[in-house]
């Protein structure tokens, strides 16, 4: 069997992967513009304006965070202890998803803003502390139905533009969406 010369052999490897750039025109590309991380050239979206509206979400989620804190402490009334185990949870993945967001926020060379003067003008839900255990898982649901709606629509926003941010609020709208679901549970669990 003959051996096939260098440069077929390469022309070969182009064709293995019809939708893949040559591997040498990824090498060069990677060395171009080098201190942009993450935000390479065929980055579809715009980094500044994804930071932005990753801001808000982060906002939005340390609301929660504070929130769902809140509610956590202050629960009383015969429900109160398995309510408690669910504002606790989702204290915990609701700054879970803040920690994410930072750090994409940071991975796309913007700066995550915990700005405490301005967190609650720029977050999506409001802080609604209620008075009554009904009153907090109230104002939870409502809150994770006003994230639901935002990041559904940051998703479709982003999509084919930033697969990675996109799955990462894919996540997030999941866990979101289980959120929902509990306090809408909790909420017939504890009647008017």
């Amino acid at each position: 069997m003959k051996s096939r010369s260098p440069a077929a052999a390469k022309a070969d490897k182009k064709t293995d992967n019809p939708f893949l750039t040559d591997v040498e025109t990824l090498r060069k590309r990677a060395r171009q513009h080098i201190a942009e991380g993450a935000v390479t050239s065929n980055y579809a979206a715009d980094p500044e304006l994804v930071c932005r509206v990753l801001n808000e979400a982060l906002a939005t989620e340390i609301v929660c965070v504070l929130r769902y804190k809140r509610h956590y402490f202050m629960a009383e009334g015969i429900h109160a202890e398995s309510v408690k185990a669910e504002f606790k949870q989702h204290a915990a993945e609701e700054q879970e998803h803040a920690d994410a967001i930072a750090e994409r926020i940071v991975q796309l060379g913007g700066e995550p803003d915990f700005n405490p003067a301005i967190l609650v003008g720029r977050s999506h839900s409001e802080y609604v502390e209620g008075k009554t255990l009904r009153d907090m898982i109230l104002e939870d649901l409502v809150a994770e139905r006003v994230a639901i709606e935002s990041y559904r629509e940051m998703i479709a926003w982003l999509d084919g533009k930033d697969s990675t941010t996109h799955k990462m609020l894919e996540w997030i709208l999941g866990v979101e969406e289980e959120h929902a679901d509990d306090m809408s549970s909790l909420l017939k669990g504890v009647g008017g």
